[in-house]
């Protein structure tokens, strides 16, 4: 019986313990839709904090007129869905080939692989790379660099193994090929780890900034995070939003910052619970069999 008390002690503490961990790292989005959703008048003072004082839209009136944005915002989502596509395709293709045990050189390739997770690429050979591949001021210089994970494809690879082989084998007698056993069998099982990596894959896509401060020098191809960057960061407002002292009486520069933050995030953060029973259960199975 003290035992048993002590088990409901202990997951009581453990769960208080996380609920007040989750709305820690919540108070920060609170406190950025708060004042953008405050007067100017009372965020000129530093009297906004988790509540927003002197209700006002005006901030995102004026956010959502911006062009710009949008236009970033569709590069984003551009970047975000074709790359994680791209990047899916070849981890998943090449994770498949490596779990097999019959495939030549696999050792090798291990090998290299783990060679690109240790030592990461240096800065001047990545930039020479993309430059000579003519991928310069393009999308695809922010897709195609980050389209392979290491850590993503010992996960993957991790995952198929755990398949399975009655499955396989059973497909090879109805007369599939290694295609057909990829295409039939392993991606079918294998919702919940592509469901992991390509979230991972996306969320690394969407906040992605470094690669487009290096590579991309037409405004036009910005990404929404540069845009959030230099707003944000640099705080440059004039030069990236149209006629904002038109409206800087009833709008304040920190209230147009909050604003785009929490416009810049909202959309990866609606993709998450629409994939969360996938990623748990991916993470576990990847995570525990080999």
């Amino acid at each position: 019986m003290p035992a048993f008390k002590s088990d409901r002690l202990f997951h009581a503490l453990n769960h208080a313990m996380f609920v007040a961990l989750g709305l820690i790292m919540l108070l920060p989005m609170v406190h950025l839709l708060a004042l953008s959703l405050s007067s100017s008048r009372f965020i000129q003072f530093n009297e906004v904090y988790l509540w927003p004082k002197g209700f006002n839209l005006a901030g995102y009136e004026y956010i959502v007129g911006q062009e710009r944005l949008w236009r970033a915002m569709g590069v984003s989502i551009y970047i975000t869905v074709v790359g994680t596509a791209i990047a899916l395709f070849f981890t998943l293709t090449l994770a498949y080939a490596l779990s097999r045990s019959y495939m030549p050189g696999k050792g090798l390739i291990l090998k290299l692989i783990l060679v690109t997770f240790i030592f990461p690429v240096a800065m001047i050979p990545y930039f020479l790379v993309v430059k000579q591949l003519h991928l310069l001021d393009t999308l695809w210089s922010l897709m195609l660099p980050n389209a392979l994970g290491a850590w993503y494809v010992f996960i993957t690879k991790t995952f198929f193994q755990g398949l399975s082989n009655e499955l396989f084998e059973a497909g090879r007698i109805d007369g599939c090929n290694e295609y057909a056993l990829f295409w039939r069998i392993a991606l079918p099982m294998s919702l919940p780890v592509i469901a992991t990596i390509g979230l991972f894959y996306a969320v690394n896509q969407w906040n992605a900034y470094f690669d487009a401060i290096i590579f991309i020098r037409d405004q036009h191809m910005y990404p929404i995070q540069m845009l959030v960057r230099e707003i944000a960061v640099v705080g440059n407002m004039t030069d990236n939003m149209e006629d904002f002292s038109r409206v800087a009486g009833e709008v304040s520069q920190k209230q147009v910052i909050a604003g785009v933050i929490l416009f810049a995030s909202f959309p990866i953060m609606l993709v998450y619970p629409f994939l969360q029973k996938y990623f748990v259960k991916g993470a576990m199975l990847g995570s525990l069999k080999e």
